[in-house]
């Protein structure tokens, strides 16, 4: 899964960027390419099942985030980084869009002044700008080609579709498209059908206070559009990383962090791209394995490896707040906990799987 981080000039998309992959790029650098790293999501169930089996190896699951080069007014039609921007984003399954709701005589806004729900428009106008531009091309070539093919046939009306919405400044992503239909139109990789997840940037007295400007007017909008949305003060966050754990334990409660910015990331990220999570453990590894939900046991199997899926024959399953609950593996057997489940069973989030198989 490769994210990517977008967002205007100076709003903290490479601070943020560094706080989730532990990473050292240097901010308001002016780079013009884009940057990857690994990201380890925190887990506390995870953190739970290592002090409980101490494992040579504990592996969190792990997300692949880009940062892109930054937008302006205009990238649509090639302006600025413009080309860069859009190329960046098309590789990419999924986006955060970082939004500055703080005001910094020493970083001035890109804008001249701090409007979030502004912010989020000029980024939003030049994806959908870009789609618009792509699938009016698009539905000129096939009406003015002579052989209509059957396939163009059945792509007109989903492509006509796409562009009514976009007409209407809504994203492709909210149109409720049939299996078929995706498949059709999966190669034009559309900005607007990528979910996003929207992260404002606060300051340390804005999170504590959970004001900003134009704050009901932006939550409202986000409300409205479905859009999930997280509060984080990146820098600040940064900050309290460098600390040992007695003294960022008391630095958050000062500043009323609740948890750290990430997490609340991940959560987002996970819903919004129907991810869960399930668990092996041992004692040479715990880990985090990512799927989508509703995924069957043999191909929750085939992220550990394919050999694994194809001779599936059971899959041994507890449920974590089983195991926590009774502290251990051979109490939730004992206590009638540990299933044998087969192919048919949609794996839940916090599983936790001993695979059979045969090969």
């Amino acid at each position: 899964m490769k994210i990517g981080i977008i967002g205007l000039p100076m709003v903290g998309k490479t601070t943020l960027f560094n706080l989730l992959t532990n990473s050292n790029v240097e901010p308001h650098s002016g780079k013009i390419e884009a940057v990857t790293a690994i990201g380890s999501i925190p887990d506390e169930r995870i953190d739970y099942l290592s002090s409980l089996y101490n494992p040579k190896k504990t592996t969190y699951a792990r997300i692949e985030f880009v940062d892109i080069p930054a937008l302006v007014k205009g990238a649509s039609k090639g302006e600025g980084s413009g080309n860069s921007f859009l190329n960046e984003v098309r590789n990419v399954d999924a986006l955060i869009h970082v939004i500055r709701t703080f005001d910094d005589p020493a970083l001035p806004h890109v804008e001249g002044d701090i409007n979030p729900l502004r912010d989020f428009a000029t980024i939003n106008d030049e994806l959908l700008f870009s789609d618009l531009a792509v699938i009016e091309k698009r539905i000129e070539k096939i009406q003015s080609s002579q052989k209509t093919m059957k396939q163009h046939g059945h792509e007109l009306p989903i492509l006509e579709k796409c562009r009514e919405v976009l007409e209407e400044e809504g994203n492709i992503a909210q149109l409720d498209l049939t299996e078929d239909e995706a498949t059709l139109i999966r190669g034009y990789a559309f900005f607007t059908q990528k979910p996003l997840i929207v992260v404002l940037n606060l300051s340390d007295d804005q999170l504590k206070n959970d004001q900003y400007p134009e704050k009901d007017e932006f939550e409202a909008h986000m409300l409205e559009k479905e859009i999930p949305f997280a509060k984080v003060s990146a820098a600040i966050e940064m900050e309290i990383n460098q600390l040992d754990e007695e003294d960022k334990e008391m630095f958050m409660e000062e500043l009323c962090i609740t948890e750290p910015g990430i997490n609340k990331i991940a959560r987002a990220t996970y819903k919004r791209l129907g991810l869960i999570s399930f668990f092996t453990v041992g004692e040479d590894e715990v880990r985090a394995w990512t799927i989508k939900s509703d995924s069957p046991a043999p191909k929750a199997a085939r992220a550990i490896h394919t050999d694994i899926e194809r001779g599936f024959i059971r899959a041994e399953v507890v449920a974590y707040p089983a195991l926590r609950e009774h502290g251990s593996m051979k109490a939730c057997k004992e206590a009638g906990l540990v299933r044998l489940e087969g192919k048919e069973y949609l794996v839940q989030d916090g599983d936790i799987i001993n695979f059979r198989f045969n090969v």
